[in-house]
């Protein structure tokens, strides 16, 4: 097959930096067996093409972005014909996709993977914020022939709208990321590790404060925040304020290989999102034999309790109290990381390709004349 995939970004040409691991992975092994073209919205400012990890990479860049693309789908279109056009992240996205492949008459696949379906208001975030953009999401997710998203909670969003959408992870690349069992905790502080952007969604400020519960609660620690600033230092400085520069390191980006060990060397994971349509984050974990404490959002939701310790949004005194039940409890903490291990590798990146394809198949071969074709 010949396919279109839309995409915000997360295709760099580097492959290391500004780019989204699980779309490498999907990209990767879709192209051992597909033609696979890749528009990126606005990877760059400048609109270009390169190559990578076996497909072609078309960037838009900025001006009249989702017009270009439509265009630019439609020139390679005109080169030799796509047989599936899907994207991932609806949103600007979704609506490239499914604009053009009605244009083309050609089946669309929309994967919702992030806040499109999300009104916080308070933070100014989530696709649902306006009426444009509720209008904008109702059009595509209704248009396109197929809907997918990461996470049980996605799909509740989802037909809560009246879209029925297929569950399909974005898997971990198990090549990259090799399985690793779990270990017994070291002697001396606890380790834990927050990997995220500092950004309002993944609401760094509870993260703090549970911290500094737990330390005004005797438990020495350190805490490891790995993911690139937004925020203008806003994040440092609360943990200066609540006295946690000492057992608090902020890294900002690391790349996968630089995650790796810090990963590896931490007891546990902890998450603070107000949203969440995975996280990813979990999955490396998981693999990597470290369990996760955190919010009730995304696979959170679908792991715990047995898999992982989920706690309600914005509660930093019941985040502080999973995360010390944790750590004064190993056989408990072994369990968990075990049992999110044994949910993890059955959904690795092989997995996630093997979806997909599937619903390429099962898509018409021309969507001409079609209603519109929803997974189950």
């Amino acid at each position: 097959m010949k396919l279109a995939l839309v995409v915000p970004g997360g295709v760099d040409r580097s492959g290391e930096y500004r780019v989204i691991p699980a779309l490498l992975a999907l990209i990767e092994r879709l192209a051992r067996s597909h033609e696979v073209h890749v528009f990126a919205l606005q990877q760059e400012a400048a609109a270009g093409r390169w190559e990578l990890a076996g497909a072609s990479i078309h960037n838009i860049g900025d001006g009249w972005t989702r017009l270009r693309a439509i265009a630019a789908i439609r020139a390679e279109h005109r080169r030799a014909p796509f047989d599936r056009i899907q994207a991932i992240f609806s949103g600007s996205c979704g609506l490239v996709a499914v604009a053009a492949a009605r244009l083309l008459r050609r089946p669309s696949l929309v994967h919702v993977a992030g806040g499109e379906l999300v009104a916080l208001r308070a933070i100014g975030y989530g696709g649902r914020l306006r009426w444009k953009g509720r209008l904008r999401e109702a059009c595509v997710l209704r248009a396109a022939d197929v809907v997918t998203a990461a996470s049980a909670p996605v799909i509740e969003a989802l037909r809560a709208l009246g879209v029925v959408a297929r569950r399909v992870p974005l898997g971990v690349d198990l090549q990259a990321w090799p399985p690793l069992a779990p270990r017994v905790r070291r002697t001396g502080p606890a380790r834990l590790i927050h990997v995220a952007s500092l950004n309002r969604v993944k609401d760094q400020p509870t993260l703090l404060r549970a911290l500094a519960v737990l330390r005004d609660g005797g438990l020495a620690f350190r805490m490891d925040v790995v993911g690139v600033d937004t925020l203008q230092g806003e994040v440092q400085r609360l943990a200066g304020r609540l006295g946690l520069a000492h057992c608090v390191r902020f890294l900002g980006f690391r790349t996968q290989r630089e995650l790796r060990p810090l990963m590896e060397a931490a007891d546990l994971l902890v998450m603070s999102s107000l949203h969440e349509a995975g996280p990813l984050v979990l999955l490396e974990a998981a693999v990597a034999g470290v369990p996760t404490v955190g919010t009730a959002v995304g696979h959170l939701v679908e792991w715990a309790p047995a898999a992982a310790r989920a706690v309600p949004v914005g509660d930093w005194a019941a985040l502080a109290e999973a995360i010390g039940q944790l750590l004064a409890d190993e056989a408990l903490r072994l369990r968990l990381a075990a049992a999110a291990q044994r949910r993890a590798l059955p959904e690795d990146a092989d997995c996630t390709a093997r979806l997909f394809e599937a619903l390429y198949r099962h898509s018409p071969a021309d969507a001409q004349g079609q209603a519109g074709l929803r997974a189950t």
